[in-house]
C-alpha cells in the first residue's frame, strides 16, 4: 500500500526472517542498534517495529534481557487451520468468478428478472444484506451445477458463522453501499449481455475491492493497537513525574 508507515516495512522484513528460520523460535533478536544498521533506519523505527511484532504475538520483549522470538503454541497451530476473511474472499472470487462466467451462458430471462429485483432492493436499502445473498445464490443456481451452488452456500455459511469474518464484512459493506450496488449492477449487465468474460471480470473486480477494503481495515486496527501499546510503554517508562 502507498504511504505505508516505515516501521511496518521493517516489521514485515523481520517477520520474513522469523518465518525463514534465520531468527529461530526461542532465540533473541539482535540488539536494537544492530537492527537499525542492518535495515538502514533509525532506532525509534526499530522500536516501533518491535512493538508491532509484539502486538502480532511474534516476539516477546523481556525487560533487561532483550527481544525473543515466540514459539508457536498448540493453540497457534490449531488456528492455522481456521479460515480468515482474506482466504474466504479469495476463494469466493475464484469460484464465483467462474460461476458468473458459466451463468452468462445458461441464465434465463426469468432468472435475470429475479436478480434485477435483488438489485432494486439493494439500491433502495431494503434488506440489502439479504438481497446481496440472494443475488449470489441466484447466479450460482443459474449455472445448473449443484456442486457450485452448494459450495457458494457453504462460503456464506462460513461468513455468517465465524464472528471475526462476519464483523469484517459488515464493517466494509456498510461503508460502501453505493459502490456495492454499482458492482452488482455491472455483474448483472454482463450476465444480461451473455458475456462470460465480462461477467467473470465484473465479479473479480467486486471481490478485489472487498479484499483491498479488508486490508485497509486490518491495517487501521493494527496501527491503533501499536499506538495504544506505544502509549502504554511511554507512560510506563516516562520520567515526566520526576522532571
Amino acid at each position: 500500500m502507498k504511504n505505508r508507515r516505515m516501521f511496518w516495512n521493517i516489521a514485515d522484513k523481520i517477520e520474513e526472517l522469523i518465518q525463514s528460520g534465520q531468527y529461530a523460535p526461542g532465540s533473541r533478536l539482535p540488539p536494537e542498534r544492530e537492527l537499525a544498521e542492518k535495515f538502514g533506519v533509525s532506532r525509534p523505527t526499530i522500536r516501533e517495529a518491535i512493538i508491532a511484532l509484539e502486538v502480532m504475538q511474534l516476539v516477546e520483549v523481556k525487560t533487561s534481557s532483550g527481544v525473543y522470538v515466540l514459539n508457536k503454541s498448540a493453540k497457534d497451530a490449531a488456528n492455522e487451520s481456521a479460515i480468515s476473511a482474506f482466504e474466504l474472499t479469495q476463494a469466493r472470487a475464484l469460484i464465483e468468478g467462474e460461476a458468473a462466467a458459466l451463468a452468462a451462458k445458461t441464465i434465463t430471462p426469468e432468472e435475470l428478472d429475479k436478480i434485477e429485483q435483488t438489485l432494486v432492493a439493494m439500491e433502495a436499502g431494503i434488506n440489502a444484506d439479504q438481497a446481496d445473498r440472494d443475488f449470489h445464490y441466484l447466479i450460482s443456481a443459474a449455472t445448473r451445477n449443484n456442486a457450485m451452488l452448494n459450495t457458494i452456500k457453504q462460503f456464506w455459511a462460513i461468513r455468517d458463522s465465524q464472528p471475526e469474518i462476519k464483523t469484517a464484512y459488515e464493517s466494509i459493506c456498510k461503508q460502501s453501499d453505493y459502490v456495492r450496488s454499482e458492482e452488482h449492477r455491472a455483474i448483472f449487465n454482463a450476465l444480461k449481455s451473455g458475456n462470460s468474460q465480462a461477467a467473470r471480470s465484473a465479479m473479480h473486480a467486486h471481490f478485489n475491492r472487498l479484499i483491498n477494503s479488508l486490508i485497509e481495515a486490518t491495517e487501521a486496527r493494527a496501527l491503533e493497537e501499536v499506538r495504544k501499546a506505544t502509549n502504554q510503554t511511554r507512560d510506563l517508562y516516562s520520567l515526566r513525574h520526576i522532571l
